[in-house]
C-alpha cells in the first residue's frame, strides 16, 4: 500500500508525522532537535522508586511551562481545512510550530494512526522516529503517549473491523467481548500506541442519537458489565483504557448530539453512572473522558463535583481525566462559561481535567501566561502533571532503558488482522446476529454452510438434514451489495477511509451479496431498489418484480454510518423519528404487497421501527453493524449453519415517533388510556429466537411456599437449568430482572440485575447456571440523594426477555433499611456449568 500524502512538510501540525508518511514511501518530515546534551538525571529515572514518588520529583523539577507541555496533545496530519473527524474541527486553532514546543516537552500524540491512511510498519517506523525526536528535544526526554480511537477495532488502516458496541451489547457475552479488546490492546502496543479511547458507557435513552451504535445499549447493568469487561481486555494488553462520555451524553434533548441534557440526580445516579461506577470499581481503568454535556447547565469539562467530587474522591479514582476533543475550548466558545481560553482552562484544571485533546489550544500560550500572572493556580498544573507523569512512569515511559524503537523488533511481520483477529470478529458477529421473528420460512433451505473464518469458531452449526430444495431467492434492497453496510462509524474505512477513496480499504471486506453466492449457487442479480437515504423511489418498481418472481424475497435494509451529516448513522447523524431512512419503508411495504413470504435483514447503528413488518414479514433478522465478517454471519443464520443466540440491547419501537422510549419506563411512561401515542415495543429487551426450543427448570436453593426471606445485607441464590429440547445445536441467554412494587421514589417496571450465556448445547444437552444476586443490587436513590436498600416485597423475575417471564420469585427483605455508597456489591455471580 501506498501511504497518502499529508499536505504539508512542514514541521507544523499539518505534517503528517506517524499518521501520514509520504507517498514516496519516506518518513514525514520531523521536527528540528533541540538539543543533542543528555537527558537531566535524577529520580524520576529509578524504576526501583514507586511511579508517583517518581513523577514528583520530575514535577519539581520542571518549569511551568515543562509542566504544562506535559498537559496537551498534538494532532499531527490534521488541520481545519481537512475533512472533520471530530466535532468543530474546523475551529482548529492555527497550527503550533513543533520545532516551538518540543523543547519544553510533548504530552500526548493524537491518533498517529488514524488520521490517514498509514501502512503499519511504516506507521510504527515513523511514530518510533518522532518519539525519538521528542526525547532528545526536551531537557528530562519524556517521550509522548500515543493514543488511538478503538471502538469498533483499532481504527488504523488495515486492522480488524469488529463488530461495534451494540453488537457487543447483543452478545450478552463479556468474556469474549474481553478477549476481542485483548486483542484490539495487543495490536495498538505492537506499533507503539500507549492508550485506547474506548469503550463507550453511555447508557441509551433515546434512539435517535446519532451515536447509539456505539452504546453498548439500553440497560445499565448490561452496559456496565460488558464495558467494564473491555476494560479488562485492553488493560491486560497494557493499553490504558478510557471511559467515555462522563457523563451523561447520550441523555441529550430530543436525541441530539452535543445537546443539553435534562436530567434529574436519580436518573444520574441510577442508570448513567453506574457502568461508570462499575469500570472503575472493577475495571482497572486508567482514564477518563469528559463529556460535552452540559447537566442542568454545569458542563462536565467543568464540573468540580463530577470530575473530583464523585470521581476521584468517593469513587477511588487515581488516572488521569482527558478532554474530548475541543472540550476545553467549548466552555468558551459553545457553553459560555468562560471569557477568553485561559479562564477555559482554569475551570477544566480546577474542575479535574488533566490533559487537552486533540491538540494545544486553551492550555497553550495562553495557560502559561494565565499562571505566570496567578490568574490561574499553578497547584493545579502541578496536580495534573503529577497524573500525567505518574502514568508515564507506570507505562515504562521514564525508564532509562526506554526505546522508541522497541516495536520495530517485529515490524517486517506486524498483521493487524490476522486470521485469529477474523475468527474472534467473527464468533462475537454470529453471537449478536439477533432473530426477531420468523414464520418458520428461516433457516433458508437448500443453502450450503459458509466455511472459513466461521468454520472454527467454536459457535455451533445447525443441522444439514432435511435442506430440502433451494427456493428462488430475490435479493434486494440498498444494503445488500455494499461493504458500508457492515460497519460503524468509528471504524477505520468509514471513519477514515471514506475521506480517500483512491486508497485500497485495507481488509477483505465481502458484501452479504457475495457472502450468500457462496451458499446459494445461482443467485441472481441484486436489485436496490433505492438507497438508503434520499426520496427516490424509482427502483422499486425493478424489486418488486424481483420479489414477485420468487419463493423468498431477501429485503436488506438499514444504515450507512457517517460523521456529521454524512451517514444514517454515527456521530452527528441523529434521526427525527425511528422510521427507516429515506423510502425503505416504501420498498418494504411494496415488497410485501406482493404477498411473497418476505424475510427483512437489517444492517443498522439503532434500532427502528419496521411498520407492518414487524406482524407480517415472515422473518426479521437484526444485525447492528456487525464488521469484517458480519456477512458471513448473517448467512451463516439465514443458512441455518449458526443457530442465532443474540438478544436485544435496545428496543425496537412499533411506531417511530414514540420517543424517548426505554424498557427502563416508570409506569406513567408506559401505554395509558389517556394517551393516543402507545410506546409499548414491537420486540422488546432482551428479545431473539432461535432454530432449537430450551426448556428452563427453575429452582431458589432454601426456598418455601412463601417469599424467600432476606436481609438487606443477604443475597438470593437461583439455579436455572436450560435444556436443549429442539433439533439443532445452540446457545440460550438467561436474564434476571428486578421487580420493586413498592419503594420510596419511582422505580421502573422492572431492570436487568444478572444474565448468563450458555455454552453451545447439542440437542438433549443441558446446561446449569447458578445465579447469585445481592440485595445491594435493589438499591436506589432516596428523596435525600443517598441510595439505600429498603426493606419489603420484591420480585426476580427470571426470563427470556423483559417482555418474556418464565419464572417469578418473589422475596421479602427483611431487617432494618440499609444506606449504601460505592462499596456495594454492584454485580450478581453468574457461574455457567
Amino acid at each position: 500500500m501506498t501511504s497518502t500524502t499529508s499536505t504539508s512538510t512542514s514541521t507544523s501540525t499539518s505534517a503528517g508525522i506517524g499518521a501520514g508518511a509520504p507517498a514516496a514511501g519516506g518518513a514525514a518530515a520531523e521536527p528540528a532537535r533541540a538539543s543533542s546534551s543528555a537527558p537531566l538525571d535524577g529520580p524520576w529515572r529509578d524504576p526501583a522508586l514507586p511511579a508517583a514518588e517518581r513523577a514528583a520529583a520530575l514535577v519539581a523539577a520542571m518549569t511551568p511551562e515543562e509542566k504544562i507541555a506535559q498537559l496537551f496533545g498534538i494532532w499531527v496530519g490534521a488541520s481545519a481545512d481537512g475533512a472533520e473527524v471530530a466535532p468543530h474541527q474546523h475551529d482548529m486553532a492555527e497550527p503550533v510550530s513543533l520545532d516551538e514546543l518540543l523543547p519544553t516537552g510533548l504530552g500526548q500524540l493524537t491518533r498517529p494512526f488514524g488520521t490517514a491512511p498509514v501502512e503499519a510498519v511504516a506507521g510504527a517506523r515513523s511514530l518510533a522516529r518522532t518519539q525519538r525526536t521528542i526525547v532528545e528535544s526536551g531537557r528530562f526526554g519524556v517521550p509522548a503517549l500515543a493514543h488511538e480511537e478503538c471502538l469498533a477495532g483499532f481504527a488504523a488502516w488495515g486492522a480488524t473491523a469488529y463488530p461495534v458496541p451494540l453488537s457487543w451489547g447483543a452478545s450478552f457475552d463479556p468474556e469474549l467481548v474481553r478477549e476481542m479488546a485483548a486483542r484490539i490492546g495487543d495490536d495498538l502496543r505492537s506499533v507503539g500506541v500507549h492508550q485506547g479511547l474506548a469503550p463507550v458507557l453511555d447508557v441509551v435513552r433515546d434512539a435517535r442519537w446519532g451515536r447509539v451504535e456505539e452504546t453498548i445499549g439500553e440497560d445499565p447493568h448490561l452496559v456496565g458489565t460488558v464495558a467494564t469487561a473491555y476494560v479488562q481486555g485492553l488493560e491486560s494488553a497494557g493499553v490504558i483504557a478510557t471511559l467515555k462520555h462522563f457523563a451523561g451524553y447520550s441523555a441529550s434533548r430530543a436525541g441530539r448530539n452535543l445537546a443539553p441534557v435534562s436530567m434529574g440526580r436519580r436518573e444520574l445516579a441510577d442508570v448513567v453512572l453506574p457502568p461508570f461506577e462499575m469500570a472503575v470499581a472493577l475495571g482497572g481503568v486508567r482514564s477518563v473522558m469528559h463529556a460535552y454535556t452540559d447537566i442542568d447547565g454545569v458542563p462536565s469539562a467543568a464540573d468540580e463535583s463530577l470530575l473530583t467530587g464523585l470521581l476521584r474522591d468517593t469513587w477511588g479514582f487515581d488516572g488521569t481525566v482527558v478532554a474530548d476533543y475541543f472540550g476545553v475550548a467549548f466552555l468558551e466558545t459553545l457553553h459560555g462559561v468562560a471569557g477568553s481560553r485561559a479562564e477555559a482552562a482554569g475551570l477544566a484544571l480546577a474542575a479535574g481535567v488533566d490533559v487537552e485533546l486533540p491538540t494545544v489550544d486553551a492550555f497553550g500560550p495562553a495557560l502559561v501566561a494565565a499562571v505566570r500572572a496567578g490568574e490561574v493556580d499553578e497547584a493545579l498544573i502541578d496536580r495534573a502533571a503529577l497524573r500525567v507523569l505518574t502514568q508515564k512512569a507506570e507505562l515504562g515511559l521514564l525508564d532509562p532503558g526506554w526505546d522508541p524503537e522497541a516495536p520495530l523488533a517485529r515490524a517486517d511481520d506486524i498483521d493487524l488482522d490476522t486470521a485469529g483477529n477474523r475468527a474472534l470478529a467473527r464468533r462475537l458477529a454470529d453471537e449478536a446476529v439477533v432473530l426477531l421473528r420468523n414464520d418458520g420460512v428461516l433457516p433458508l433451505a437448500g443453502a450450503l454452510p459458509l466455511t472459513g473464518a466461521g468454520s472454527a469458531s467454536g459457535v455451533g452449526r445447525g443441522s444439514e438434514a432435511g435442506r430440502g430444495t433451494a427456493p428462488r431467492l430475490a435479493v434486494v434492497g440498498p444494503n445488500a451489495d455494499t461493504s458500508a453496510a457492515l460497519l460503524g462509524c468509528y471504524s477505520f474505512p468509514a471513519h477514515v477511509g471514506s475521506q480517500h477513496p483512491d486508497v485500497a480499504v485495507g481488509i477483505e471486506l465481502p458484501t452479504f451479496a457475495e457472502r450468500l453466492r457462496e451458499a446459494v449457487p445461482g443467485l441472481g442479480a441484486v436489485v436496490a431498489g433505492c438507497d438508503v437515504d434520499g426520496t427516490d423511489a424509482s427502483g422499486i418498481p425493478a424489486a418488486v418484480d424481483a420479489a414477485r418472481d420468487a419463493d423468498v424475497a431477501l429485503v436488506v435494509l438499514g444504515d450507512r454510518a457517517g460523521l456529521f451529516g454524512r451517514g444514517t448513522s454515527g456521530e452527528g447523524c441523529d434521526a427525527v423519528d425511528l422510521a427507516l431512512p429515506g423510502v425503505q419503508q416504501q420498498l418494504l411495504d411494496a415488497v410485501l404487497d406482493t404477498g411473497t413470504p418476505t424475510v427483512v435483514v437489517l444492517f443498522t447503528g439503532r434500532p427502528y421501527a419496521l411498520g407492518r413488518a414487524a406482524t407480517e414479514a415472515a422473518a426479521v433478522v437484526q444485525a447492528f453493524f456487525p464488521g469484517e465478517e458480519g456477512a458471513a454471519a448473517v448467512v451463516d443464520v439465514l443458512t441455518g449453519a449458526v443457530t442465532p443466540s443474540g438478544r436485544l440491547p435496545v428496543s425496537v419501537p412499533a411506531h417511530p415517533g414514540a420517543q424517548p422510549s426505554t424498557y427502563l419506563q416508570s409506569p406513567l411512561a408506559a401505554r395509558s388510556a389517556v394517551s393516543d401515542v402507545d410506546p409499548t415495543p414491537a420486540f422488546g429487551f432482551g428479545h431473539g429466537l432461535s432454530y432449537t426450543t430450551f426448556g428452563w427448570d427453575v429452582v431458589v436453593p432454601g426456598g418455601g411456599d412463601g417469599p424467600l426471606r432476606v436481609p438487606t445485607v443477604g443475597e438470593v441464590a437461583l439455579e436455572v437449568t436450560v435444556h436443549n429440547t429442539g433439533d439443532r445445536i445452540g446457545a440460550d441467554v438467561v436474564q434476571v430482572y428486578l421487580h420493586d412494587p413498592v419503594a420510596e421514589t419511582v422505580r421502573p417496571g422492572q431492570r436487568l440485575v444478572a444474565y448468563g450465556r450458555t455454552p453451545q448445547l447439542a440437542p438433549g444437552e443441558q446446561a446449569v447456571l447458578e445465579i447469585v444476586v445481592p440485595v445491594d443490587l435493589a438499591s436506589a436513590t432516596g428523596r435525600d440523594g443517598l441510595r439505600r436498600i429498603e426493606t419489603g416485597a420484591l420480585q426476580l423475575r427470571v426470563a427470556r426477555s423483559s417482555s418474556d417471564v418464565v419464572a417469578a420469585v418473589d422475596v421479602e427483605v427483611t431487617g432494618e433499611a440499609r444506606v449504601v455508597d460505592h462499596t456495594r456489591r454492584l454485580t450478581s455471580v453468574v457461574t455457567v456449568r
